[in-house]
């Protein structure tokens, strides 16, 4: 198992490659007697913290792995890590990644990696791309670079945690991170706990992908059948054998977020601090919103894990927080075949800043009803709380089209 020992070594061979990227009080969250702090990998050479794994592993390959090339898979921070330092060291890399990474992620896989590296997009999911990556380093006699089930992965993501510590004057009471494979996670608890076991680490996972969560909970690795791939950084259907043994040691806790949170997170780090957040950036302080109650007086520290999102995401992103904060629904309503039906909705279901964002109707004359796709976003949660009484009583027969249902995905 890893160690506090192969943990400073790292740091010493990351000194003069990676940022020591700054741990920043955040005014917003922070109180008279309360600390918010926000360890910034998102300002990491590679946008996140995978640069220090993928560094310190390739860094120890012999010479003749060297020559022999890497092979990885990666959602994207990974195989930016990984493409960055084979560029650094002048080895060939062959880079697998799920055909739904965002574009974004794969150019600046090809602006690290340059001549030096290869991309392969397969499968749908990390997973796929994972079994892919591996058959073609066996078949090629490749090195495979594992983003985080290696023990010298994990202690380069271990060299976050000494940072947080030594960039400190005070010692952190809560650590917050994230958690996909477990490899951040797993290093910097190691990290923390070696220098003072009472720092209480808190992992945190969306909702849609609880692999580590539902792993500890089971007391063995359990893999997900089906996973959501919107936080693609943690989006992982099975953990690893390493950082499940060191997460069941060193965490005390796992809480599950939904993506509409994350989302709401994003866009409050832009809005407010100016941070440009991944999904899975943000699930560290979206997991430290959800226990905030619990942690007056004390000093936190959330890591915030990378900063690769693609603006093109934007649009699903203020979807997901609206419908997650209860301002944005979708229905089927019926509508009399009659002249005035919709000035009847506005002008006895609406509230006076509710706005219609969706309108899909189309006439037919052999019926008495006709179905109308609306959706609304609302001013304020109580007026979209009111809105099933309100439709209810002006004689409108509705079915709420929610974001678990198959036809939802068709929206946005």
């Amino acid at each position: 198992m890893v160690t506090i020992t192969n943990i400073i070594n790292a740091n010493n061979v990351l000194s003069k490659i990676v940022k020591k990227t700054p741990t920043e009080r955040i005014e917003r969250l922070s109180n008279d007697n309360t600390n918010i702090w926000f360890k910034r990998e998102d300002l990491q050479i590679v946008r996140s913290y995978k640069l220090r794994g993928a560094y310190n592993k390739i860094y120890h390959l012999s010479d003749e792995e060297k020559e022999r090339g890497v092979v990885c898979a990666s959602a994207g921070n990974h195989a930016q890590g990984v493409a960055y330092s084979c560029y650094k060291n002048k080895i060939k890399a062959t880079i697998f990644m799920p055909q739904t990474t965002p574009n974004q992620k794969i150019q600046r896989v090809k602006f690290f990696g340059k001549e030096f590296v290869e991309i392969v997009l397969e499968g749908n999911t990390y997973d796929e791309a994972s079994k892919a990556a591996k058959e073609y380093t066996k078949k090629h006699n490749k090195i495979y670079v594992h983003p985080f089930d290696d023990e010298y992965v994990i202690a380069g993501q271990g060299t976050v945690g000494l940072e947080i510590i030594n960039q400190l004057d005070v010692m952190p009471d809560y650590v917050f991170m994230p958690i996909g494979g477990g490899g951040l996670i797993s290093g910097v608890s190691i990290a923390l706990k070696s220098m003072n076991p009472n720092i209480k680490v808190i992992g945190v996972e969306p909702r849609g992908c609880p692999s580590m969560h539902e792993s500890i909970k089971s007391q063995k690795i359990v893999e997900l059948d089906q996973i959501d791939t919107f936080a693609d950084g943690v989006a992982v259907k099975r953990v690893g054998e390493n950082t499940f043994e060191i997460v069941k040691k060193y965490v005390d806790e796992i809480i599950l977020v939904d993506e509409g949170h994350i989302c709401k997170v994003m866009v409050d780090l832009y809005q407010n601090e100016g941070i440009v957040a991944e999904p899975a950036g943000a699930v560290s302080v979206a997991g430290f919103e959800t226990m905030q109650d619990k942690l007056d007086g004390k000093d936190v520290v959330c890591v915030i894990s990378g900063g690769n999102n693609d603006l093109l995401r934007y649009q699903e992103i203020m979807e997901r927080k609206l419908v997650w904060e209860g301002r944005k629904r979708y229905f089927v309503v019926q509508f009399s075949q009659k002249p005035g039906q919709l000035r009847k909705f506005i002008d006895n279901v609406l509230g006076p800043n509710d706005d219609i964002v969706l309108f899909e109707y189309i006439k037919k004359n052999n019926k008495e009803k006709g179905p109308v796709l609306i959706g609304i976003e609302f001013d304020t949660k109580e007026s979209a709380q009111m809105l099933d009484e309100k439709m209810l009583q002006a004689g409108f027969n509705f079915q709420e089209i929610k974001n678990t249902d198959l036809i939802y995905n068709l929206l946005i």
